[in-house]
């Protein structure tokens, strides 16, 4: 199985930076017919992380990625968890949130999960929190992953 790659906005090549936004674009634009901005400015902010899996294939691109950000509040949020058709039912999703959920520690984070997606966010300690919402026409919860208490 590939090594998971991790990596800071700025540190990110051209030719990487272009794999993670062309399969967030394939995925959740056109086959989600989710039509929005993706390119957000975000991707390569020093405080933004990237965590992905290379394709099995060089030259193929990202198997699956996800992003992490500080938001304006100093929480950290998870964001654009997506695999490529080719790597789903593999446990790659399940492999890029471990690696997010080491990455940030005892940190409290937050993500917005499509509604169906709530159990598997809720393997990493995310918990529903408010109502269901529409984004981008799909529905969507707040999720949130507060440190442990000791």
């Amino acid at each position: 199985m590939t090594d998971l790659v991790t990596r800071r906005g700025p540190d990110l090549t051209a030719a990487e930076l272009h794999d993670l936004l062309r399969l967030r674009v394939d995925v959740f634009v056109v086959e989600q017919n989710c039509p929005y901005g993706e390119i957000d400015g975000l991707d390569l902010l020093p405080t933004t992380w990237h965590i992905w899996a290379p394709g099995p294939v060089a030259g193929e691109g990202a198997a699956g990625c996800l992003r992490v950000l500080t938001g304006p509040d100093g929480v950290a949020r998870v964001g654009r968890v997506v695999t490529a058709p080719s790597a789903r039912g593999t446990g790659l999703g399940a492999r890029l949130m471990e690696a997010a959920v080491e990455h940030l520690g005892d940190t409290e984070s937050v993500l917005n999960a499509q509604t169906y997606a709530q159990g598997f966010y809720a393997r990493f300690g995310y918990v529903p929190e408010g109502d269901e919402f529409d984004e981008d026409g799909i529905p969507h919860i707040a999720m949130r992953r507060r440190p442990a208490q000791t």
